[in-house]
């Protein structure tokens, strides 16, 4: 007669289902021994030992259980092959998907939003310079160790992009820029309600940490959007939402600063209030732009539209590997800045970006402490630096038309070193410009309008020499262009974080005539550089393994 299944044996079938049976027998019989034993009279002696068994017993058995390999867990469906009619890609060059092909009106509407979410990040750097003496003031500490607080905001602009690159290839443009914007925002009102410098100086730096995502990758959105032959005017936009933060943002906020009922918090509270205003607009009419990441909403709408839920974009086949992503934003950026080109191109333009920001210590000490302008009217020159911007931005629109007949000439394909002329011709104006402003904006009997035509063209040199850079460095790594202007982003920011804190001792030490010939000498060293690989640059491009896939013959 057969017995029928007990409890005891489902259990022990289960057990056998995970491969564990003896072991767990083993432990599960000792355990019942061990407990006929301790309910049995006279066996309190025999306790002791018994237990000292089953817990040696026990240690065995379950190191036998982990010295097993690991069960390995794959997908249902990973043996299945993917086959190419499974790949969602763009249907040719034409797709209304790929953002090459947005209507002009939505480039222009995605290039200014963009361009506006940097400018209020730049505005933010400088801003925060014309409440500089309150600062010291109200925290008994001296105008060098407030000025910390711009220097500490361009260090984080160093490091941030060493984070919100990577993640703008992984997770797309928009939500790598909008996310940080909003933590930015957070920590500029935290700026503007600190209680002691200490955190004054924190939400400083992480508000800046943030803050640089915009500037980091709408580099990246322009190559989204503009083909070689736009995307010339396209980073001249861009390039002047970068100088027109720091040109426009002392004014304000010394209009701010100046008034008895608000002081320096409100310049805080305001750059806080245009960095909601803005991104809370970019959020509404900005959509994603990279187009891996626009290959994975039109494999989504596919997928329901046909029923086949086999369709995918080969992006969503990416393992994520930090690793390569560590190695392509901080191993290959440092790899490119040993190279003559990336090397001498990034250093001329963190020279002049530095420059640019000494301006916030140094315009101040030329017309308000020389030359007794008020407060207000003694930060009106930074608009003549963004007044040689706008003459820059014309320099480099017309060179773009010339460009375009090199490009189509090479059949569609880059020319980086036709990118160079208006840098030629701005490396004169940066370093006569710091001339001119330094021996005549010191001397009280020269009319205050020649510093300021030193300033124009020191704007002017700027932006020419910063566009273009950027540009050149674009066109000639190519693949590597991300790692290439990475590198550029955090010497840049070192630089720019590093000469405000000279300014002050410099001029104060040595006069402003002698302090602007130093930086104007080194900046008339570097004047070769745009020429040399103008006429060398095909050359070493092909020597290098990192430049070699922009030459063609």
């Amino acid at each position: 007669m057969e017995r029928s299944a007990s409890p005891g044996d489902e259990q022990e079938k289960a057990d056998d289902l995970d491969g564990h049976r003896p072991a767990l027998r083993e432990i599960r019989s000792h355990a019942s021994r061990t407990s006929r034993d301790r309910s049995r009279p006279g066996s309190a002696r025999g306790t002791g030992t018994a237990l000292d068994q089953t817990l040696s017993r026990r240690d065995t058995v379950l190191s036998r259980l982990r010295s097993r390999p690991p069960i390995q867990f794959t997908h249902p469906l990973a043996h299945i092959p993917t086959t190419e009619d499974q790949i969602v890609d763009f249907d040719g060059p034409d797709d209304p998907y790929h953002p090459l092909n947005w209507p002009t009106h939505k480039k222009v509407l995605t290039t200014a939003l963009y361009g506006f979410v940097t400018m209020t990040a730049t505005w933010a750097s400088s801003s925060y310079s014309a409440g500089t003496i309150q600062v010291a003031q109200e925290f008994h500490v001296g105008t060098q160790v407030a000025t910390l607080g711009t220097t500490l905001f361009l260090f984080g602009f160093g490091v941030g992009p060493l984070l919100w690159a990577p993640l703008s290839e992984v997770y797309g443009r928009r939500i790598a820029v909008m996310a940080p914007m909003l933590v930015a925002i957070c920590f500029s009102f935290g700026s503007a309600t600190a209680k002691d410098l200490q955190t004054l100086m924190l939400t400083r730096f992480f508000g800046a940490f943030f803050s640089s995502a915009p500037v980091t990758n709408t580099g990246g959105v322009l190559g989204d959007l503009y083909s070689p032959a736009y995307r010339g005017i396209a980073m001249a936009g861009y390039a002047m939402a970068v100088v027109g933060g720091p040109s426009l943002g002392p004014i304000v906020s010394a209009a701010v600063a100046e008034q008895a009922s608000l002081g320096w918090r409100w310049t805080e509270y305001l750059t806080g209030i245009l960095q909601a205003f803005v991104l809370v607009i970019a959020v509404v009419f900005i959509d994603e732009s990279y187009p891996p990441k626009l290959l994975v909403y039109k494999a989504r709408r596919l997928r329901h539209e046909s029923g086949n839920w086999a369709l995918h974009a080969k992006f969503e086949e990416w393992d994520v590997n930090v690793k390569d992503l560590c190695k392509k934003f901080l191993v290959r950026p440092v790899q490119l800045l040993l190279t003559p080109i990336c090397f001498l191109v990034a250093l001329y333009a963190s020279f002049c970006y530095g420059i640019l920001y000494m301006q916030l210590g140094g315009i101040p000490i030329i017309f308000r402490e020389i030359r007794g302008w008020n407060p207000l009217n003694a930060t009106l020159p930074f608009l003549c630096i963004f007044l040689g911007a706008v003459f820059g931005c014309g320099a480099n629109v017309y060179n773009q038309l010339l460009y375009n007949k090199a490009y189509y000439a090479a059949g569609n394909r880059a020319v980086p070193e036709k990118r160079l002329p208006p840098m030629m011709i701005g490396s004169l104006l940066f370093s006569g410009g710091q001339f001119l402003l330094g021996w005549t904006g010191a001397q009280r009997d020269i009319h205050w309008i020649v510093p300021c035509i030193g300033l124009v063209m020191l704007g002017t040199g700027f932006f020419t020499i910063f566009q273009a850079a950027l540009n050149y460095l674009v066109d000639t790594f190519q693949t590597y262009a991300a790692s290439a202007v990475a590198a550029n982003t955090f010497l840049r920011s070192c630089f720019a974080g590093a000469f405000p804190l000279v300014v002050g001792p410099m001029f104060h030490n040595i006069g402003v005539g002698p302090g602007s010939s130093i930086t104007g000498g080194f900046a008339a060293l570097l004047i070769p550089v745009p020429f040399f690989f103008y006429r060398y640059g095909k050359r070493i491009r092909a020597g290098s393994k990192w430049s070699k896939g922009s030459v063609y013959d």
